[in-house]
């Protein structure tokens, strides 16, 4: 009996191996997973692997009670540092993601070669609509051109219609990741339809309101979440039943940073819906993503910031100004070329 998108889930495996990591024959090819991950997917991309003469090698773990660097406990941390510094590509499949976590810093630190894409959670449905179905090469300008904009601006403000109204400035000379969804060089990358950075985290100022999800603790949300931030740092979490959830988990950590901002990233994968799964939403088209907690060596080199754990909270319908200059309202273009790109791309 065929499953849920058999055909198309191939499909996608493939582009993920041939054109996403262009893996080789005879590397290496670690697929990690917990007890939460979708086995298909799994197993598709060893099928896929394998069909290139690559070596795939599956390792499955429970699924810890946290992220990051608080899923340490429950994680065999040097069995999975020791494979995978042997690696030369890895897919991350795991649900409870292994990002920030020591095991993951440490492989990243010795294994300079390896190619590192962070798909956590990644079920099929999303790996036909987010890595399928979409036209990379288009992909690729509409973000090239929006990292460019970004790059050039001094000082930015976002609004949205639930009543996000922040402002922040970009740090001299710090790069911005722009994530089009490629693996084909060391280092870590994620699902295309992402540009993330750490601007300035000192000079984030304002309202933040999440109105997507918040992942961890909670997932999609019932009510939004208000967060007043000054010079990066919450200084008060408004809401509901869910802002007093999300207030007392970052306050259980006991840690200063677990109350800072960590980075900022735009969403822009044409196939991405809000569906509780981070992966996912943070690339819905038009939303902007604010990371709290850890900050590791990918987004500030030489100048981590850790702390116990890490969380994404999701800003739906996007308005976007640069320098004064408005690009984005309610998460449409307003740009003409990145408009014309954002149509050709069904968006």
């Amino acid at each position: 009996m065929l499953g849920l998108y058999e055909f198309e889930l191939g499909k996608a495996a493939d582009i993920l191996v041939r054109e996403l990591f262009k893996l080789k024959p005879g590397e290496t090819f670690v697929i990690t997973c917990d007890t939460e991950s979708d086995e298909r997917v799994a197993h598709a991309i060893a099928r896929a692997a394998f069909s290139v003469d690559a070596k795939p090698m599956l390792i499955w773990c429970a699924s810890p009670l946290g992220v990051a660097r608080a899923a340490d406990p429950m994680l065999p941390g040097k069995a999975l540092a020791a494979a995978l510094r042997e690696a030369d590509a890895w897919v991350e499949l795991n649900n409870q993601w292994l990002l920030y976590s020591s095991a993951y810093d440490a492989v990243m630190e010795s294994n300079k070669r390896l190619r590192h894409l962070c798909l956590v959670g990644m079920n099929v449905d999303m790996m036909v609509r987010c890595i399928g179905r979409i036209n990379y090469p288009l992909l690729v300008q509409f973000l090239k051109r929006v990292t460019q904009l970004t790059q050039e601006a001094r000082h930015i403000r976002i609004t949205t219609p639930a009543g996000t109204d922040v402002e922040f400035d970009n740090f001299p000379g710090r790069s911005v990741d722009m994530d089009a969804g490629y693996a084909d060089t060391p280092g870590s990358h994620m699902m295309g339809g992402q540009i993330g950075y750490a601007p300035d985290l000192e000079s984030i100022s304002g309202t933040i309101v999440f109105d997507g999800s918040v992942n961890p603790p909670l997932g999609l949300l019932k009510e939004p979440i208000k967060l007043e931030v000054k010079g990066g740092e919450i200084i008060n979490i408004k809401g509901g039943q869910e802002a007093l959830i999300f207030e007392k988990w970052l306050k259980s950590f006991n840690h200063p940073q677990m109350l800072r901002m960590a980075h900022f990233c735009y969403g822009f994968n044409p196939g991405a819906r809000l569906s509780g799964n981070v992966l996912e939403d943070e690339r819905v088209w038009g939303c902007t993503e604010w990371g709290i907690g850890h900050v590791g060596e990918l987004l500030i080199p030489g100048g981590a910031r850790p702390a116990p754990s890490h969380t994404d909270g999701i800003c739906l319908n996007s308005s976007v100004w640069l320098d004064g200059r408005q690009i984005m309202e309610n998460g449409q273009m307003l740009d003409e070329e990145l408009k014309d790109l954002a149509q050709k791309m069904g968006k």
